[in-house]
């Protein structure tokens, strides 16, 4: 018979830290610490493979769970000595999810499970605290009806304002136990006014929908957008953890909290968390109360007054910080830690390995591989390349003025300007039309995840340094501010009040996650500093890593960007970006319309010269470092005008007439260009265009030899090459202009010719097409469009669906199908070298910079990929774990 459910606590426990995939994260460290002696309350974990069940049959469970739960409960029951149900000594019990890995806030929780209108009495007469039991029973109906029942969370919430009002208090802990009582019947009375049912007073019913909700919410459309932006698989599940209940909220000697062993922003050793005394974890992770610090050292760098709990509970915390260190040491990582203190006694309720900035991950890992608690191998596998893009990017200039709003707290680092919008959609609709937004909300909640996705930044009005906000923007490396008390939000006016100043939605506003600050306008940035733990750990990558890492760059600040991100060499120079340029767009456009050869010829010598002069920057720039040029490859019209007003400015600027020049557009004009008079066609209709760049690029690489004494390496590439004739014609026209150049200076150097393959016919005729090229080049952009019959422009109107679907399980503009794609490229990698062994092969697409795809490169022992340049240090981070992950 299938083992379903798997006991835990007490001190022993049928499952491990190994098993997530089958018990989730959260069942297999609660199983982990019970088993290591960690004071865990007893519970019950149904498998991950329930959740697959479910679905497959019509969302019903396998006909041995009920009688296995019934089993695994009853060991709760013997450990506590409470019955669930029993109306004298209640258990009561949470139920959570647990996928494999962690999706903060994704999916659903209940909390204090098993009360009722008789049970909530004997809680209250075992406890001797009748307002904690009837502020219990209102959290549990108030949770319940929101994740089993599907009623919303405000319509509560204002209940619990309204009676707060008449009461004439403004804190939940100034209500009493009559209080609460009375809330519990105005709760039931909303439940059964808006189902037409009264709120379930059967506990095993109770049970069962909240182990069905929870099921449920792994097709949530929350869960939904995280498992898509983190690439979580949808066939994983999530598992249900059953766990007999520990209380927060007994009094002034019981409290809940969230901690990480380290700081989960900067990376720094110290203990890092909040706390809340007399409450429910809910409390500190919703944002619903502002937390106090776990640690004096916090609070007094915050400038709070609340007590830390190392003040006001100090042998507790004393504890904790021992269960700290035990958990760091035995998983050899930062981890995440929720804690309930029930009348002074410790609980552990959850570790996992904690989410941290890609600044924290650096230190983290260089940190712990020097302390010896991990290898340097290790190190360089803990911090996920993309996360690097975090540290590439500018932050707030120190001395630029600033505008200071308000101050909250610093809840994920970096900093955003943008505009201001309200709501997840409104974020998400206005990010897709190309504007910045910062997300300003009174506390985030798992809905919110496509607005947090789609803003530069998000700011709360409510919440703390752990609260749902904080989490999900460091794992995302959004920035952060969180807890901004003095904001008075106003979401129906789209309004936010402060200091006697208002923020209209629309106005622009920048907050700086690392301080806290919330300013008016946009602040100005600088560059960031890649030094410390970045570069020890660059190093560390450079030396296990047989990939070498190139840039697609061709204007001297990319190219400078480039090798100061430590790229090695230029993988693809684009030479058509520099005919863009206002000072040379004229010449190009008289190339184009001239009637015959000469007339060609003669626009084609006013560009020579600026051509010239920017190899002669790349090349001075990447001194002793291969740049590969690629010859000019879009069809021409597109250097004419396509809109009506454009073509007399542009006719005049030519001294053509009008309709000469819309008579040369309608003949350039193409029914597909993609597919037209582009690339090596070009070359071969109007050598003449090549063998001006040619001698452009052999003319600078002459003069920057001589002027600095550097080796210079041009690699010439012909681009959209199909045949090998195409590449003979071409190469000869490169060579040809090579010796004129060279007998002219009377000197010469080492170059290369090679070749893009970016159509599949390229591919399969590669050992033919390799005795005439030097080196490879995978331009996977095209490869991928001509492989997949797929316009990369007008695939967004439709690819998502086909990810959602399980169709594609990637985009493939953005990670290379393996299975397609990729078998081209390996076929081509293959023939290539049969031909010619050394040839050099690398990728140059955007598939570069994609840690996935370089992964493939690897397996196929490509020599080089090229990306943009911001995107060099994940490329060489994801170039070193992949040859780590070969060994």
């Amino acid at each position: 018979m299938t083992k379903w459910v798997y006991s835990f606590g007490a001190g022993v426990a049928e499952g491990n830290a190994g098993q997530k995939t089958l018990l989730g994260g959260k069942g297999a460290n609660l199983a982990e610490m019970a088993s290591i002696g960690l004071p865990v309350p007893p519970g019950l974990t149904i498998t991950t493979e329930v959740c697959t069940y479910y679905y497959d049959h019509n969302e019903s469970y396998p006909p041995e769970l009920k009688a296995q739960v019934e089993e695994a409960l009853a060991k709760i029951e013997t450990a506590v000595g409470a019955k669930f149900g029993d109306r004298e000594n209640p258990l009561l019990v949470s139920v959570r999810s647990g996928a494999r890995v962690s999706m903060p806030g994704m999916m659903d929780t209940v909390l204090n499970l098993g009360l009722n209108d008789e049970t909530v009495e004997g809680l209250a007469r075992n406890s001797g605290n009748p307002r904690f039991a009837w502020d219990s029973y209102r959290r549990f109906v108030q949770m319940y009806s929101d994740v089993v029942l599907g009623l919303e969370h405000y319509l509560f919430e204002e209940q619990l304002e309204i009676l707060k009002e008449e009461k004439g208090v403004s804190l939940d802990t100034d209500l009493d136990a009559d209080d609460w009582k009375a809330l519990v019947g105005t709760y039931k009375g909303l439940v059964e006014k808006q189902l037409g049912r009264p709120f379930p007073q059967d506990v095993g019913d109770q049970l069962w929908g909240a182990i069905g909700a929870v099921f449920g919410s792994w097709q949530a459309e929350r869960a939904k957008v995280y498992r898509r932006l983190n690439d979580i698989p949808e066939d994983w599940g999530t598992a249900v953890n059953v766990q007999a209940m520990v209380f927060g909220n007994m009094g002034e000697d019981s409290a809940t909290g969230v901690a990480f062993t380290r700081d989960p922003s900067t990376g720094e050793n110290a203990y890092y968390g909040e706390y809340l005394i007399n409450a429910q974890g809910e409390d500190v992770v919703a944002g619903i109360r502002t937390p106090q610090y776990l640690t004096k050292t916090a609070r007094e760098n915050a400038g709070a007054t609340a007590p830390s709990m190392e003040e006001s509970m100090p042998e507790t915390y004393q504890q904790l910080a021992n269960v700290f260190s035990i958990l760091e040491k035995h998983y050899r990582d930062m981890q995440d830690i929720e804690f309930t203190v029930q009348r002074n006694k410790l609980w552990m309720l959850q570790t996992r390995s904690g989410k941290r900035t890609a600044k924290a991950a650096l230190k983290i890992a260089v940190d712990m591989a020097s302390e010896g608690l991990i290898t340097q191998e290790e190190a360089i596998l803990r911090v996920d390349p993309q996360a690097l893009d975090q540290l590439l990017h500018p932050t707030l200039d120190p001395k630029a003025p600033r505008d200071v709003l308000t101050k909250g707290l610093p809840a994920s680092p970096g900093a955003a300007s943008g505009i201001v919008v309200f709501t997840a959609d409104e974020a998400e609709r206005l990010s897709n039309a190309g504007k910045d937004v910062i997300l300003v909300r009174i506390e985030t909640s798992p809905e919110d995840i496509h607005g947090m996705h789609a803003a530069r930044g998000i700011l709360t009005s409510r919440g703390g340094m752990t609260s749902h906000a904080a989490v999900v923007a460091r794992g995302m490396g959004r920035p952060c501010v969180s807890g901004a008390g003095t904001l008075a939000i106003d979401m129906k006016a789209q309004v936010m009040r402060c200091n006697g100043r208002e923020v209209k939605a629309g106005d622009v506003i920048t907050i700086d996650g690392a301080t806290g600050e919330v300013m008016i306008g946009a602040v100005p940035t600088i560059q960031p500093e890649l030094a410390g733990d970045f570069a020890i750990l660059m190093e560390w990558a450079d030396a296990d890593r047989r990939l070498k890492v190139r840039a697609n760059a061709e204007t001297p600040l990319d190219c400078r960007t480039a090798r100061d991100f430590g790229a090695e060499g230029v993988g693809l120079c684009r030479t058509e970006h520099m005919f863009f340029d206002a000072d040379r767009i004229v010449s190009v456009r008289q190339m184009i319309l001239a009637e015959d050869e000469a007339g060609r010829r003669a626009a084609l010598a006013k560009l020579l010269p600026v051509q010239r002069e920017d190899f002669v920057q790349i090349f001075t720039i990447m001194a002793g470092l291969p740049v590969t040029i690629r010859l000019l490859d879009p069809p021409l019209h597109e250097f004419l005008p396509h809109k009506e007003e454009e073509f007399a400015e542009v006719a005049q600027q030519a001294g053509v007439s009008v309709d000469s020049l819309r008579r040369r557009a309608n003949e350039l004009h193409e029914f597909n260009p993609m597919l037209g008079h582009r690339g090596c066609r070009l070359g071969v209709t109007f050598p003449e265009i090549y063998e001006m760049q040619a001698r452009a690029i052999f003319e600078a690489a002459v003069q920057v030899a001589k002027s600095s004494g550097e080796t210079v390496v041009p690699e010439v590439m012909i681009p959209l090459v199909a045949t090998p004739k195409e590449l003979a014609l071409m190469k000869k026209v490169v060579e040809d202009a090579a010796a004129a150049v060279f007998a002219e200076t009377g000197t010469t150097l080492d170059y290369m010719v090679g070749t893009m393959i970016e159509l599949p016919r390229a591919a399969l005729r590669a050992g033919e097409i390799a005795e005439h090229a030097a080196f490879f080049s995978f331009g996977t952009n095209d490869l991928t469009q001509t492989a997949l019959g797929i316009s990369r422009d007008d695939a967004g109107r439709f690819l998502g669906a086909y990810v959602d679907k399980g169709i594609y399980a990637k985009d493939p503009f953005v990670s290379i199908d393996v299975e397609g794609v990729g078998e081209l490229v390996q076929i081509a990698a293959e023939r290539g070298r049969k031909t010619r062994s050394n040839i050099k092969l690398g990728i140059c697409g955007e598939h570069g910079g994609d840690p996935a795809s370089i992964r493939f490169c690897e397996s196929v022992g490509l020599d080089y990929v090229s990306c943009s340049p911001y995107r060099v240090p994940i490329a060489r981070l994801a170039a070193a774990q992949a040859a780590l992950a070969k060994k």
